[in-house]
């Protein structure tokens, strides 16, 4: 049966909503540009950010549930860390968390139109990883900007899983939640997979969870037991995904 949905759906893909993604992101990508210099960061990435994020979602269509929401402090700054399993990732987080934050992302999204001006606007991170030393100037900067309940955004698992199970995590996320003595704030996500595989374009609708876990401290952590904290938050995000 979904076979058979799925081939149905592929008219609806193609013909309505590949172009709507692809104008409504040039649209609100220069639309931030606009709105910049009359508003803020924060007041910009909420109206064209969120609203970009779920319009796309709902023409999709994806269904989101959000569970933890009480987790979060609004004045106070995290550096989140998610698992990454789809590009759709970017609009559950974008559209359904309920944190001001900037993305860390490869400085090739730069390049795509609408997306990349609109995300180096509003103050997003871009990351060269060949080069390490303009990656770590890149972060250094960024750290600048986490304050005030402004966050920042990771996947640490580094690029997305192509089954569903997590990775081990890279340490920059810790590190730098060391650096700023900032709490984790561990999110899963779990579904987004089944709407848009890693490394496909097998779109398909579907619904997605959206778990925000309890902060972690990083009081008693330091850069010799960074490992422990990296496990530790690497449970808690597993912990909320389905067995298998």
């Amino acid at each position: 049966m979904r076979k058979i949905l799925y081939f149905l759906y592929q008219p609806y893909k193609w013909l309505i909503f590949i172009p709507y993604l692809t104008g409504s992101t040039i649209f609100f990508g220069f639309l931030t540009v606009i709105l910049l210099p009359i508003t803020n960061p924060k007041i910009t990435s909420l109206i064209c950010g969120k609203i970009w994020s779920r319009l796309n979602g709902y023409f999709t269509p994806m269904f989101v549930r959000v569970s933890g929401n009480e987790n979060i402090d609004s004045a106070q700054s995290y550096v989140i860390v998610s698992n990454h399993q789809s590009q759709y990732d970017i609009f559950v987080l974008y559209g359904w968390l309920k944190v001001d934050f900037k993305w860390v992302m490869k400085h090739e999204l730069r390049k795509i139109p609408g997306l990349g001006i609109g995300c180096e606007k509003v103050g997003h991170i871009f990351i060269d990883r060949s080069n390490h030393e303009r990656a770590l100037a890149s972060l250094n900067e960024a750290k600048k900007k986490i304050v005030n309940g402004t966050s920042v955004i990771f996947f640490p698992e580094g690029t997305r899983s192509m089954d569903g199970v997590m990775m081990p995590f890279k340490k920059g996320a810790f590190k730098m939640a060391l650096d700023l003595g900032l709490p984790v704030l561990p999110v899963t996500i779990i579904g987004s997979k089944n709407i848009l595989p890693a490394g496909t374009m097998k779109l398909f609708p579907g619904r997605v969870r959206l778990v925000i876990h309890a902060p972690v401290a990083v009081e008693g952590y330091n850069d010799e037991n960074i490992q422990e904290l990296m496990d530790r938050v690497h449970g808690i995000i597993e912990s909320a995904l389905p067995p298998g």
